[in-house]
């Protein structure tokens, strides 16, 4: 299996190399596969479906090619896998998949610890540490941290908006020791995300530390989280015809997105044959891709802080690999996309609770409101003439070829839940007025010492910083 560059398209290298670049110090583009593999459809229609390590290991030996055996890629998937997504019915045609179930209670757990695993491997015989820089918005830093924590050969460093995310999510980057530490930036996830590239292609520090990223710019994170899009649709797809009488209906996936590596993800899950139609980009305020979506102009911009901040990106890394899968046409054919302000998440997390008895973070909350619109009528809207105020919550007014399905109640909705609601309790109990109940390993964590660095915004003083302290 051989990747090249979202910038050059000359570029070839193999799997390891990918992994261990993060990003390609040249050009400053992402790695992305030559081809997309496609899994055995005598495999994807086994009844029952295969379970989840299953398809986590079909899938990865695809893109690991023979650089990692069979045997050796059966380990990492079991070590890295002691748990799975669940996939709850809302109501007839709405399902939840739950990505909150691994240790640090985020989706982010499911591309971490294979890449932290894969990293190790691959860096098994070298004689200097591999030193991974990560910005996280929220979710990514713990996720990393934890999956990274220990391992050998391996060093850390993760920056992290001051003050920009919940006070649990902080005590998650916070508290960590030994090969993994925090510094809180002064900025935004924007200013934290450029620190990290500008290290990347940096010259000295290249020639001093052998250096990757943990973000989802790199591919060993990405490719992992389009495990969980071929499972969640396998299992809606034999589950329909008895919860909701469609038979071979549309499968939409609904996906709250800030960097877009989450929906890139499904994107490359749907290229390698899972039995997904279409997908709803759901955002918050920073709607830099809705608004490309209408308009057909990129314009990155400010990042601005929202109730779900793990999507709190004005711009996306992701985007690079999004046009280079597809053209602006078929993203309108594929997409539909949607943004919600603050004040419409309290009001969804609400409307979850009172009409499922569900509790959803605000992340989560983004993509249901997403799809309840859709499915009741915000489409069909589109459809038979209607416009939109892109300026207003809502969709953008584009309408995508699983459109019909929808409007003739011939499909179904797979909502990404993306973090335990107990990582942003008070934002929730503003919204049902009561508290989610915290998982032990959160709670535990609420208890340990703050270690985070401050760093500031400005390049000189990070490359300062990572010279005299790596």
């Amino acid at each position: 299996m051989t990747y090249t560059d979202t910038r050059d398209s000359s570029v070839c290298v193999d799997f390891k190399t990918a992994v261990m670049n993060g990003m390609n110090a040249v050009t400053g583009g992402l790695y992305i596969p030559t081809e997309y593999p496609q899994l055995d459809k005598t495999f994807l229609r086994k009844v029952p479906e295969p379970s989840f390590r299953d398809i986590a290991f079909e899938s990865a030996r695809l893109f690991c090619g023979d650089e990692i055996p069979s045997g050796d890629l059966q380990l990492i998937i079991g070590d890295a896998y002691p748990f799975s997504p669940q996939v709850v019915p809302a109501d007839q045609v709405t399902y939840i998949m739950e990505l909150f179930h691994g240790p640090t209670c985020a989706f982010k757990d499911f591309g971490a610890r294979f890449m932290a695993r894969v990293m190790s491997y691959f860096n098994r015989n070298e004689t200097t540490p591999l030193h991974i820089l990560v910005a996280t918005s929220g979710d990514t830093g713990s996720a990393v941290g934890s999956a990274f924590h220990g391992v050998p050969g391996l060093d850390v460093t993760i920056l992290y908006p001051d003050g920009k995310i919940s006070p649990l999510q902080e005590k998650q980057l916070s508290t960590f020791t030994g090969n993994v530490r925090a510094l809180k930036v002064a900025g935004t996830f924007d200013d934290c995300q450029k620190l990290v590239k500008t290290a990347f292609t940096d010259n000295e520090l290249r020639s001093k530390f052998r250096l990757s990223s943990a973000n989802s710019i790199n591919i060993s994170r990405l490719l992992p989280q389009s495990f969980y899009y071929t499972f969640a649709s396998l299992v809606v797809k034999n589950r329909m015809p008895r919860d909701s009488k469609i038979e071979n209906g549309s499968i939409i996936a609904v996906v709250p997105s800030g960097n877009f590596g989450n929906l890139t993800s499904g994107l490359i899950a749907r290229k390698m044959g899972a039995p997904i139609a279409g997908f709803v980009a759901a955002t918050n305020s920073n709607r830099t891709i809705p608004d490309w979506i209408f308009s057909g102009q990129y314009e990155p911009r400010p990042s601005v802080s929202t109730l779900s901040n793990a999507m709190d990106v004005g711009a996306p890394s992701n985007y690079e690999r999004i046009v280079s899968m597809y053209s602006l046409e078929n993203v309108r054919r594929l997409f539909a996309s949607y943004w919600l302000d603050d004040k419409g998440t309290l009001d969804a997390i609400r409307h979850c609770y009172d009409n499922t008895g569900y509790i959803i973070d605000p992340h989560g909350a983004v993509a249901w409101k997403a799809w309840s619109d859709i499915r009741r009528g915000a489409l069909a809207e589109l459809v038979n003439g209607g416009t939109r105020n892109m300026s207003e919550p809502g969709l953008t007014p584009n309408i995508p070829d699983w459109a019909p399905a929808v409007i003739n109640r011939q499909a179904v909705g797979i909502v990404l839940e993306t973090a335990h609601p107990a990582k942003f309790g008070e934002t929730v109990k503003a919204a049902i007025r009561r508290e989610p109940v915290i998982p032990d390993r959160l709670e535990k964590v609420m208890r340990l010492p703050d270690n985070a660095i401050p760093m500031s915004a400005f390049y000189p003083d990070f490359k300062d910083w990572l010279l005299a302290n790596l």
